[in-house]
């Protein structure tokens, strides 16, 4: 068992010392099978000793849970990113900003690269996913300005849950090695504090804490992306339901948690 979070994982490393990466990487089933039962606030506590540089990823409920439970953790503000991709819901902007108010947060917004943006919507318009499906969209507003984010960095941290989506999530480890955005020269490691959670207790959670949440939220919106590809979902209906809701439930990823489709 951990030792009040003794270190599997070795510290942080100084110039990127990629044999000790290497260490790390090969104990990462082990510290998830110790951590697999912890509480968010202890994974996160954990997460921040080993990789006090870390990045968490925000855009949604989730992950504003995670930066306040962070910030209590770390007695202050954390390192936060939030991808911009050039088309969300006024509300979701209008939420970001409070955020990073509320937290007193240096927010990092990464936003597509222009000449590549530039080139697709010329090419395929601005609705395009609906005729030839969402990844290629994307790929250029969220997966390569995610991508950029993470380049350099040891350590993320994100929101999911794995009830959010049966088909793609139901296996989501508390943490993981991030094969997708990560390489053998440079391993990322990806936390994932809320994957035993249900959307009920992350709701628990923002009204006992008053934690901002999108307004969207009241206006029956669950899972929140781009405005064009989200949608309301009705009583009953799974939060994904509301997320490219004209494609098989099977692929509904955008690219940023790729690694779960087998």
């Amino acid at each position: 068992m951990l030792d009040s979070y003794s270190i599997n994982l070795p510290r942080k490393f100084i110039g990127r010392n990629c044999t000790l990466m290497a260490l790390a990487i090969d104990n990462i089933s082990s510290v998830a099978e110790e951590l697999k039962e912890k509480t968010p606030k202890e994974i996160l506590r954990y997460a921040l000793t080993e990789f006090p540089d870390l990045y968490i990823s925000f855009s949604g409920a989730e992950d504003v849970v995670l930066i306040d439970l962070a910030t209590k953790v770390n007695k202050g503000p954390v390192n936060v990113f939030t991808l911009d991709t050039g088309r969300l819901h006024p509300e979701t902007y209008q939420f970001i900003d409070q955020v990073r108010k509320h937290y007193g947060l240096q927010l990092k917004i990464m936003t597509p690269e222009s000449d590549e943006l530039q080139s697709f919507v010329a090419e395929k318009g601005l609705f395009s996913f609906y005729e030839d499906g969402h990844k290629e969209c994307c790929t250029v507003r969220k997966t390569n300005p995610l991508r950029k984010a993470l380049n350099g960095l040891d350590c993320w941290v994100t929101g999911q849950r794995r009830d959010q989506s049966p088909s793609t999530r139901s296996e989501v480890a508390v943490v993981e090695q991030d094969k997708v955005f990560g390489t053998d020269a440079q391993p990322l490691v990806k936390f994932n504090p809320l994957a035993n959670w249900s959307s009920q207790q992350v709701w628990e959670y923002i009204r006992m804490f008053d934690v901002p949440f999108n307004k969207l939220h009241e206006k029956g919106f669950i899972s929140i992306g781009c405005e064009p590809c989200t949608k309301a979902v009705l009583p009953g209906q799974h939060e994904r339901e509301g997320r490219w809701w004209w494609e098989e439930a099977t692929i509904k990823e955008c690219g940023l948690h790729a690694g779960n489709i087998k």
